[in-house]
C-alpha cells in the first residue's frame, strides 16, 4: 500500500464496475518493507487488552498499519490479537527501507510485544 501512488477508491471503483483493463496504477519505484509487531505468545492465543503506547512517536518515514488493535473506553489503543501491527516503510533500497520501519517499531511499545529483527536480510544481501 505504501507504494501504492494512484488513487485506492479509483481502482476499487474500476474493477466493480468491470473497467480495470482501462486504467494503470501508478506505484512509487522505490523498495517498501513491512515489519509485523505481534502478540506473544503468537501464534498460540496472544495476550490481548495490553496498552500500546508511542504510535504518535513513529517517525514520518514510517507508516502504522493496524490489525489486532482497538480502542477501550478512554480512547487508548489496545492489542486485540496476534497481528497487532504492521510498520512499513520506503527507503531508497531494501537496507533503507528497513532501517526506516525499524525505526518505527523502536517507537512502538506493549507489554507482551513480539517482532522479528530479521526482516528483508535476504534482500539485503542480494543488493549486494
Amino acid at each position: 500500500m505504501l507504494r501504492l501512488q494512484s488513487d485506492l477508491v479509483e481502482l476499487v471503483e474500476a474493477a466493480i464496475d468491470g473497467r480495470l483493463d482501462q486504467i494503470e496504477a501508478q506505484w512509487d519505484a522505490r523498495p517498501s518493507l513491512g515489519v509485523v509487531m505481534a502478540a506473544r505468545p503468537y501464534p498460540e492465543s496472544p495476550v490481548t487488552g495490553d496498552v500500546i503506547s508511542g504510535l504518535g512517536d513513529v517517525p514520518a518515514s514510517a507508516k502504522v498499519f493496524h490489525a489486532g488493535t482497538t480502542l477501550d473506553a478512554q480512547g487508548q489503543v489496545l492489542s486485540a490479537g496476534g497481528r497487532v501491527l504492521c510498520v512499513a516503510a520506503l527507503g531508497d533500497s531494501v537496507r533503507d527501507a528497513q532501517a526506516n520501519a525499524y525505526a518505527g517499531v523502536a517507537k512502538v511499545t506493549w507489554a507482551n510485544e513480539f517482532h522479528r529483527n530479521d526482516i528483508g536480510w535476504r534482500a539485503i544481501a542480494r543488493e549486494g
